[in-house]
């Protein structure tokens, strides 16, 4: 079956709101196996509110309509949708009632526009807010359904996981389930040549979405359930774990790449330091942000001057005199500084020209060095990034992570070879 989705409200065609609901409305469609086509964001205009249904009810079985159900005369989606429907409005005793009982336990007194929310579209199913006043619908009619659900997020997940899921499951016999492998230091069009091939399949699918300094592919199956999801998978992400080996970082959806990287330090018994130029301890914010970093993290230095680089991690004069703050030589030294200084078994340490001045044609905005003090070795990376200052601060701190956990991984795998 084909859902599509219409969220209501010319605070979101504003950018006033970020319209999240339609991202999880989105996932949750997709696991229960119904295909997305179509979103919509319209503001609280009846006229082209009733345009958007009319034209959703064409393509689409499935309309699901989030907000727009308040006592305010913007509020336009309940009136709107019984039109589309041919439905008159009636009170609904039971939503009146609940509206009643929320204020009295607030302590509130009730305006004369809540009332509004109780008058409901004749022959819906009302689904009760149990986080607030307005109540949610299911409207069907010549094997159309329109959904109306609250807004506010709060309101409408629990709505939504309570009551439509249950409902939308009765009405597929299928699922659809993803899994995620996600990389590192390979970039999107290196690892869709490794997957030419697998790209071709159809159940499950193979696609690839690239983040900074990051590729993720989704394998996505569909099938009678989990279960039998999970089985057409489970040898796709095999094959890209042979295909992309140390490149893969985790197939968790929610483990990030400063995670696996805290993770990998844990149990190794490693401790680790920061020393950040450009970035001004972007490196170390990723890092302390994991739970459970206080166990190798050590240290962070922000050595923004060459006055700072001198006094804090023993950067000499001479190589900044020579070869510039931003160089091979600097890099090196920082990172050995930090060890020094702190003791930890392993530093990180980056400097670069992040703009949008101070660039040179010998040393252009966006040049980068970053180095790893390891093992008794101190191994440097040069990078050449583009964008605006942000971004190229951005790319080196997740670029710092990568280089680091490839360090890691290579020292330990020359040990065991």
């Amino acid at each position: 079956m084909v859902v599509e989705l219409i969220s209501v409200g010319t605070e979101l065609l504003l950018g006033n709101i970020v319209n999240t609901n339609a991202a999880y409305l989105s996932e949750k469609c997709a696991g229960l196996g119904l295909s997305c086509f179509y979103q919509s964001v319209v503001g609280d205009n009846e006229k082209r509110l009733i345009h958007t249904i009319e034209t959703a009810l064409t393509r689409s079985d499935i309309v699901i309509l989030s907000g727009g159900l308040g006592p305010t005369e913007d509020d336009l989606t309940k009136d709107a949708a019984a039109g589309v429907f041919g439905k008159e409005m009636r009170v609904d005793e039971d939503a009146r009632e609940h509206i009643q009982e929320y204020f009295e336990k607030k302590g509130m007194e009730i305006a004369a526009n809540n009332w509004k929310q109780a008058m409901v579209p004749e022959e819906s199913v009302v689904l009760i807010n149990e986080n607030g006043t307005a109540p949610g619908f299911i409207m069907e009619q010549k094997g159309k359904v329109m959904i109306l659900l609250p807004g506010p997020p709060n309101e409408m997940i629990p709505m939504f996981e309570k009551n439509i899921i249950p409902y939308l499951s009765r009405k597929t016999n299928s699922i659809i389930y993803s899994q995620v492998v996600k990389l590192c230091g390979i970039s999107e069009s290196a690892a869709e040549e490794k997957l030419a091939d697998m790209v071709k399949s159809e159940n499950p699918t193979v696609a690839t979405y690239a983040k900074t300094g990051e590729v993720h592919i989704r394998v996505t199956a569909k099938e009678e359930d989990e279960k039998g999801a999970k089985k057409l998978i489970k040898p796709v992400v095999k094959e890209l774990k042979n295909r992309f080996g140390t490149a893969v970082y985790s197939t968790d959806t929610d483990t990030t790449l400063e995670q696996s990287i805290v993770e990998l330090l844990s149990e190794n018994h490693l401790t680790i330091t920061t020393a950040e130029s450009c970035t001004g301890g972007m490196v170390a914010a990723r890092i302390v942000n994991v739970p459970g970093a206080s166990e190798i993290f050590k240290e962070g230095f922000i050595t923004y001057s060459n006055k700072a680089k001198r006094r804090y991690l023993g950067v000499k004069k001479r190589t900044l005199d020579k070869y510039g703050a931003v160089s091979e030589q600097t890099a090196k030294e920082m990172a050995k500084g930090g060890i020094l200084f702190t003791k930890s078994d392993l530093c990180i340490a980056v400097t670069g020209i992040a703009g949008p001045d101070g660039g040179t044609v010998e040393k252009p905005v966006g040049l980068v060095y970053i180095s790893c003090a390891f093992g008794g070795k101190t191994y440097v990376e040069k990078c050449c990034f583009t964008g605006n200052r942000m971004k190229i601060r951005e790319n080196t701190a997740v670029e710092a992570l990568v280089f680091l956990r490839m360090c890691v991984l290579q020292h330990y795998n020359k040990m065991n070879s």
